[in-house]
C-alpha cells in the first residue's frame, strides 16, 4: 500500500499535465484555467466553512457522551477534499470532489477502520512524599592535594 501511494505521488505531476493537455484541447486554454481557479475558490470556501462547523460538530458529539471518531474522520476527509480542490489540477480536484460524496466517505471510513488498530497507552506520575536525601560527606582538599587528570 505504501509503495502504491509513493508511486501515485511520483506520477501525480504527469497525471496533472496529461489532464491539462486533454482538457485544454477539448475546451480551450481560458476555460481550462478558469476551471482550475473555480475549483481553488470552492476549496477555500469549503475549508473555511469546515473549520467553523468542525468545532460545533465535535462539541455536539462530546455533549452526547460519544467519541467523535466518525465525525472526526468525516471532518478530516472533507478538509482533505478542500485541500485537494485548492491544489491546482484537475486530477486532484476530481479526488477532492469524490471525497465530498458521503457514501464514498463512509466506505473509505469503513475500509480505514478495518485496517487501523487503536492502541491505548497510559502513563502515571507520583507527586507524593519522597524520603529525605542522604548527603555524603564532603571532602575538603587543599589546592596542592588535588590535580586534574
Amino acid at each position: 500500500m505504501g509503495r502504491l501511494l509513493f508511486l501515485l505521488f511520483l506520477a501525480m505531476p504527469l497525471i496533472e499535465i496529461a489532464c491539462f493537455i486533454v482538457i485544454g484541447n477539448a475546451i480551450g486554454l481560458w476555460p481550462t484555467l478558469l476551471g482550475v481557479l473555480v475549483m481553488a475558490a470552492a476549496g477555500v470556501l469549503l475549508l473555511r466553512h469546515q473549520g467553523i462547523s468542525v468545532v460545533n460538530q465535535m462539541r455536539d458529539t462530546l455533549g452526547r457522551g460519544q467519541l467523535p471518531a466518525r465525525s472526526l474522520a468525516d471532518t478530516m476527509m472533507v478538509g482533505l477534499a478542500a485541500i485537494l480542490l485548492i491544489v491546482p489540477g484537475y486530477f486532484t480536484g476530481l479526488l477532492g470532489l469524490l471525497l465530498l460524496i458521503p457514501p464514498l466517505r463512509g466506505a473509505l471510513y469503513a475500509w480505514l477502520r478495518s485496517r487501523v488498530q487503536v492502541v491505548a497507552t497510559t502513563t502515571s506520575a507520583s507527586y507524593g512524599y519522597a524520603p529525605p536525601r542522604v548527603e555524603d560527606e564532603t571532602i575538603e582538599l587543599d589546592s596542592d592535594e588535588w590535580r586534574p587528570r
